[in-house]
C-alpha cells in the first residue's frame, strides 16, 4: 500500500490485494488442489476435444454446433480467468494480487459469465427451433443468423460488464486489503472500499436482472416449448430418449442459474462469505466441467467425430 496526501490528510492506496482462499490443514488443502487441478484439466481436454471436432467433420458445420463451440472456447477462458490463481494459492504461492491484475481478473471472469448466460438462451432457442419448428429450422436459422447472434452475445457481454468495472476504478480503498475468496468478485471490491458503494451495487443488481434473469427466462421458456413437443412423439422410446437428453441439459442449467442468481440478483452485498465461495465453485468451476459432457460429448454426431478423429490420428 501507498500513502499520499489529499487536502492535507494522509490517504493510503491499495496497491495490491491479498486472497485469502479457503482456510485448513495442509492435507485437505493439497487435497483441493489435486481436485481442482484434475477438473482444470478435464474442463480445458472436453472443451478442446469439441471444438477439434467439429472443425475438423464438414456435418457438424451447423448452427448449433458452431454455438457449442463457441460455449466451449468461453468455457477454456472461463476458468482459466480464475484456476491458475486459486491454484498458485493452494500451493502457497503468492496470495497478492496486484490492483490492476484484480480488476482485470473480475472484467474477463464476469464478462466471459455474461457471455455464457446470453448463450445459454440462444442455443435454448436453437433447440427449440429445432425440435418445435423442424421444418422452418433451415429458414429461420441460418449459418448468417447464428454468426450475427453469436457475434452479439460476445460483444453485449463484454461491453455491459464495463459499466460496474469502470465505477470500481472511482472507487476509493484504504484498506485492509485482504480478500475473504479465491478471486476478485465485485462483493470483495464493495466490502473493501471506503467511499460510497451506492451506485456500483446498484447497477451491479440491475445488470444481474437484466442479465441472468432475462437469460434464465429466455431458456426456460424454450424448454417448456421443447417439453411440449416431446409429450406429443407417438413412441414411447422416443419420448423417454427425448426427455433423458432434456433432463441433463435441465439439471445443468439449474445449477448454473441457481448459483449465479444466488450470487449476484440480489440488492446488499451482506451474505456468508464462506457460502458465497460455495457457489462461486458451482458457477467457475463445476458449470464448465460439465457442460462439455452433457452438451456434447452426449451427443452421437460429436462422439462419433471424435472417434474419427482419433482413428485418423493413430492412423498418422
Amino acid at each position: 500500500m501507498e500513502e499520499g496526501s489529499q487536502e492535507g490528510e494522509n490517504v493510503t492506496r491499495v496497491t495490491e490485494f491479498i486472497l485469502l482462499g479457503f482456510p485448513g490443514p495442509q492435507t485437505l488443502i493439497f487435497l483441493m488442489f489435486m481436485l481442482f487441478l484434475l477438473m482444470y484439466i478435464l474442463t480445458l481436454w472436453g472443451n478442446v476435444s469439441i471444438i477439434i471436432s467439429v472443425s475438423a467433420n464438414h456435418q457438424l458445420h451447423t448452427p448449433m454446433y458452431f454455438f457449442l463451440c463457441n460455449l466451449s472456447f468461453l468455457e477454456i477462458w472461463y476458468t482459466t480467468a480464475s484456476i491458475p490463481k486459486i491454484l498458485s494459492i493452494f500451493l502457497g504461492r503468492s496470495r497478492s494480487i496486484s490492483y490492476v491484475g484484480c480488476l482485470m481478473q473480475l472484467y474477463f471472469v464476469f464478462s466471459l459469465g455474461s457471455t455464457e448466460q446470453f448463450l445459454l438462451s440462444i442455443m435454448a432457442y436453437d433447440r427449440c427451433l429445432a425440435i418445435c419448428y423442424p421444418l422452418h429450422y433451415n429458414i429461420i436459422m441460418g449459418i448468417n443468423l447464428s454468426n450475427k447472434l453469436a457475434f452479439c452475445c460476445w460483444l453485449v457481454g463484454f461491453l455491459i460488464v464495463s459499466i460496474p468495472a469502470y465505477l470500481i476504478t472511482t472507487l476509493t480503498f484504504c484498506g485492509p486489503n485482504v480478500i475473504n475468496n479465491f478471486y476478485c468478485s465485485i462483493d470483495s471490491w464493495i466490502v473493501l472500499s471506503c467511499t460510497d458503494t451506492h451506485l456500483i451495487e446498484l447497477s451491479s443488481f440491475i445488470i444481474a436482472i437484466i442479465v441472468i434473469l432475462g437469460s434464465c427466462m429466455m431458456t426456460f421458456l424454450s424448454y417448456i416449448c421443447i417439453i411440449r413437443t416431446i409429450l406429443h412423439i407417438p413412441s414411447v422410446k422416443g419420448r423417454q430418449k427425448a426427455f433423458s437428453t432434456c433432463s441433463s441439459h435441465l439439471f445443468l442449467l439449474l445449477i448454473w442459474y441457481g448459483s449465479t442468481i444466488f450470487l449476484f440478483v440480489k440488492p446488499s452485498k451482506q451474505m456468508s462469505l464462506e457460502t458465497n465461495k460455495i457457489m462461486n465453485i458451482f458457477s467457475l468451476i463445476v458449470v464448465p466441467l460439465l457442460n462439455p459432457f452433457i452438451y456434447t460429448l452426449r451427443n452421437r454426431e460429436v462422439k462419433e467425430g471424435l472417434k474419427h478423429l482419433l482413428l485418423h490420428w493413430h492412423l498418422y
